[in-house]
């Protein structure tokens, strides 16, 4: 008798695996004749999520996909605000690290100018931005008269720690001026050597000494002479140093003045820091 039933329920088994792919079959195919439209529409697409693992599969690839393509594109939007964010807080940092060595730099410049220069003359601190090809001794700097630089203005360098005279302000433009040097054959400044009362006509002479003229043959000067600007200047204010006298030569003939050559304190060759002096100076 259990043989009899175990026969059965296997017949009964074999039936419905066999009927099942049939029945599909022939469902999947009426389902291809009907109409696309309405509930065959929403039937065709349940069974298919249904009994398609591949359609399912697919499913769940695209919506992960489409949130990888989010997240991707998310941290490459981070990467490239932070990448942002660096490159200006390291701009930050130049600036403020140039504006402090500028300031160190015009405290160091306003020291050394020297506390007594400071009390009488105002100005302002230029750097040199090149230099005329044609004429060696005139450089342009880069102030103009948007800061106070006028034409005739004196022009002041240091060397070795001391103020000196390197020029005199030609012409200017709203961002640069022209500076004539001292050692240009038309410079030209009343000068006081050294101890003594004489003042003289400093002039330039190119790439040789400077030269002081109108000196008397009795006036006591010696080489080593420390020579300065005189009171007597309608540019300069007096007591720049301009030099030391390097040569003194007496008059030949029916020569009544000396003839002093002059080295001067700044080098004009050198020069890349000036002062340029925009009050005139106190006399």
């Amino acid at each position: 008798m259990q043989r009899k039933t175990h026969k059965k329920s296997s017949a009964g088994s074999s039936r419905l695996y066999t009927w099942l792919p049939v029945s599909f079959l022939i469902g999947s195919f009426l389902l291809m004749l009907l109409p696309l439209e309405g509930f065959v529409s929403s039937v065709k697409v349940v069974l298919a999520y249904i009994f398609i693992p591949q359609v399912r599969a697919s499913h769940e690839t695209v919506k992960y996909m489409e949130n990888v393509h989010q997240t991707v594109q998310e941290l490459l939007k981070t990467h490239r605000e932070n990448r942002e964010l660096k490159q200006q807080i390291e701009m930050a940092n130049l600036l403020n690290t140039q504006a402090r060595q500028i300031m160190l730099e015009n405290e160091r410049l306003n020291t050394l100018l020297g506390m007594t220069a400071q009390k009488r003359w105002n100005g302002v601190w230029t750097h040199v931005a090149y230099r005329e090809p044609t004429q060696w001794n005139v450089v342009i700097v880069d102030k103009g008269s948007l800061d106070g630089i006028r034409p005739r203005s004196a022009v002041l360098s240091l060397e070795q720690d001391q103020v000196g005279l390197v020029g005199i302000v030609l012409e200017t433009t709203e961002k640069t001026s022209k500076v004539l040097l001292l050692r240009d054959k038309d410079f030209a400044a009343a000068v006081q050597v050294g101890h003594t009362q004489e003042t003289g006509l400093l002039q330039g002479n190119g790439s040789a000494a400077l030269q002081i003229k109108y000196l008397s043959l009795q006036a006591d000067v010696h080489e080593g002479d420390e020579v300065y600007t005189a009171s007597s200047s309608s540019i300069f204010p007096a007591g720049i140093r301009v030099g030391k006298v390097s040569n003194v030569r007496q008059g030949k003939g029916f020569q009544t003045a000396l003839t002093v050559e002059v080295d001067p304190w700044i080098r004009p060759a050198a020069v890349k820091e000036l002062f340029v002096i925009t009050n005139g100076g106190e006399k």
